[in-house]
């Protein structure tokens, strides 16, 4: 008897840390994105940022402003945010940003 319910312990335990692993992974995994403003395009964006956005695939214009995309860590540099070399081109001069941006916003 006592050797089932050490059995039993032993499961139990290793169950309750294989859950907590996944749960330390996925906020690892959370921690390790960023919110890039203004790279999205119509209907692309993850969530609400502002007028004209209320939850993922919302936004109306390309590029909106106030549209965000999750992007890996450091990855919105490459979008041109905090004035770095673009490596990856907007149109028309156009940059990410890790705050909201005052362009393509939809109209009322």
């Amino acid at each position: 008897m006592a050797n089932s319910t050490t059995n039993a312990a032993l499961i139990a335990g290793s169950i309750a840390l294989a859950i907590s692993g996944a749960s330390t992974l996925q906020t690892a995994e959370a921690a390790a994105k960023e919110k890039c403003y203004g790279i999205s395009l119509a209907g692309q964006n993850d969530c609400a940022a502002g007028p004209g956005t209320t939850c993922a695939g919302t936004s109306t214009v390309d590029y909106q402003g106030n549209a965000w995309t999750l992007v890996p860590a450091g990855d919105c540099l490459k979008y041109g945010a905090e004035d770095q070399v673009a490596e990856f081109e907007l149109p028309e001069d156009r940059v990410g940003s890790l705050e909201q941006l005052d362009r393509d916003l939809p109209t009322s």
